[in-house]
């Protein structure tokens, strides 16, 4: 009996796909014709399962700290600091100069709720510690600072 499995690019929904070698564990790597991406069908680490990094920021916005993300997810709390430091580049309430004088033309009230949170970790050594504080706008999810 023979059993077939039909396969899309979870990035695009295409079904042109070629393998593309295996894991060190054995596991089937594929990549896209299309969109040229890479992945896997299945993933032992739970970080790098689809929709991870949104439920990151979800439980963030919704006042989870660190170590509460990464024990709920089940993923390191090092992983959960590395999505919200790479979120922080997203930010769209930065503005340019020129867009900075447009908008001080015009009379509009921006309201937003903020929340704060820190942790700390070692760099190097137990002697090194350092801290880091991050502030998120609850509503849209952005790192403010």
């Amino acid at each position: 009996m023979i059993h077939t499995t039909a396969i899309e690019c979870p990035h695009c929904g295409s079904k042109n796909l070629v393998k593309q070698g295996k894991t060190s564990n054995g596991t089937q790597k594929w990549q896209c014709s299309s969109c040229k991406k890479h992945f896997r069908l299945a993933y032992r680490y739970r970080a790098w399962q689809a929709g991870t990094k949104e439920k990151i920021i979800e439980m963030t916005l919704n006042n989870s700290g660190v170590r509460d993300i990464g024990r709920v997810l089940k993923i390191s709390k090092d992983t959960v600091c590395s999505v919200l430091k790479k979120t922080v580049n997203t930010n769209p309430y930065f503005l340019t100069v020129s867009e900075l004088c447009k908008f001080t033309q015009l009379e509009v009230e921006i309201r937003f709720s903020a929340k704060m949170d820190e942790f700390w970790s070692f760099v190097q050594s137990k002697s090194n510690q350092r801290w880091t504080w991050y502030a998120i706008e609850r509503r849209s999810g952005v790192i403010l600072a």
